[in-house]
């Protein structure tokens, strides 16, 4: 999800640190031209904690391509350095959560609550949150005010915090599409942070049968921890058969697809019951997936890019400063900016569920 912010631009006074992407497999950070405001509708956030997403992978492997010597990374939270005129109810000093969307909050898509197809976003997406500082568009409405400073609250809810980024509100919105409710049987497809969080959002809408399928002890036992009932080891076709064992052969009345592989998609489809909905939030992983099964069984497929800002002001926000829900136990591993490259290696690896950056204090 990705503004490009090329470097080495040296004409810029002030430097700063960030993470850059150099090839498949090779993370640096370097020193780069600090970003300032170039709309009146931007802010300037200096980042406290980011981290990397299980999407960032897919280019770390070399599966999608980005170019080289850009700056990388799509969830943060930070202090508002500086903003522009038009920017009025966010100010200098407010701690907030920096989504990876970047609603305005007024046009036809943030009305109707799907802030991350904003109509008026900026055409290159956005990047650099693993860095020390960062420019954000459609700052007014996008970000998210947290009460206090960093300095108010503690290194557990400072991770919960982040996970209001991103994965929280992404799990969050494949629930939300597939149009969970009490009583459903739900099967979370996926064990990485967003999967995690698709159980969290689950039980946060009141669902008492939760199905995560997983393979990793780690990832079985916190899904279980955050609501899962069931957890399902096998892929494929076996899979298949359990979860109809499970619902003595009804299917579930939802799925939360949270992975974006074929494989992944169509096991979707196979388990759903008639007429239940697939939220997916999985970014596709190929260009064409055949969706013909859907047809046939009366199966609805929805879910895209999650409505971040939307989400996190009505329901999450709160809901982890309740200490309602603790997301931030998907962050296993910790790191300094500076070393971003094992931060990397440790999702890919599968020795991370989620890898923390701390940026500053």
């Amino acid at each position: 999800m990705g503004m490009k912010f090329h470097l080495f631009n040296r004409e810029r006074g002030n430097k700063m640190k960030a993470a850059v992407f150099v090839e498949p497999g090779k993370m640096e950070v370097r020193e780069v031209a600090r970003p300032q405001l170039e709309k009146d509708t931007d802010a300037i956030i200096r980042i406290v904690r980011a981290c990397v997403c299980g999407s960032d992978l897919w280019w770390f492997r070399g599966i999608s391509k980005r170019e080289a010597n850009t700056l990388v990374g799509h969830e943060a939270i930070g202090v508002v350095e500086e903003v522009g005129s038009a920017v009025t109810d966010i100010k200098a000093g407010d701690f907030v959560i920096v989504p990876f969307t970047h609603g305005c909050g007024h046009c036809a898509a943030c009305r109707a609550g799907f802030d991350g197809n904003c109509l008026n976003m900026e055409g290159e997406g956005n990047a650099g949150y693993q860095g020390e500082y960062l420019r954000f568009t459609n700052a007014n409405w996008a970000l998210v005010k947290i009460p206090g400073q960093p300095d108010d609250y503690s290194d557990d809810m400072l991770n919960s915090l982040l996970t209001l980024a991103d994965v929280l509100a992404t799990g969050y919105h494949a629930a939300k599409t597939a149009e969970v409710k009490a009583g459903d049987t739900v099967v979370v497809m996926g064990d990485g942070a967003v999967g995690l969080c698709g159980v969290i959002a689950a039980k946060l809408l009141g669902v008492e049968r939760i199905i995560a399928m997983s393979r990793h002890a780690d990832r079985q036992a916190l899904a279980r921890e955050f609501g899962a009932t069931d957890i399902i080891s096998e892929r494929g076709d076996e899979a298949v058969e359990k979860v109809f064992r499970l619902t003595d052969g009804a299917g579930a009345d939802a799925v939360l697809e949270c992975v974006g592989t074929e494989q992944s998609v169509d096991t979707a489809t196979k388990i759903a019951r008639p007429g239940a909905i697939v939220g997916r939030v999985g970014v596709p992983q190929k260009a064409e997936m055949n969706t013909n099964n859907l047809f046939w069984k009366n199966i609805g497929l929805r879910g895209g890019i999650a409505s971040v800002t939307t989400y996190d002001k009505e329901v999450l926000l709160d809901a982890v400063l309740n200490e309602t829900i603790q997301p931030g136990k998907v962050f296993t591993k910790r790191f300094a900016l500076n070393q971003i490259q094992q931060a990397y290696e440790a999702m890919d690896k599968r020795e991370a569920i989620k890898s923390l950056v701390i940026v500053s204090q």
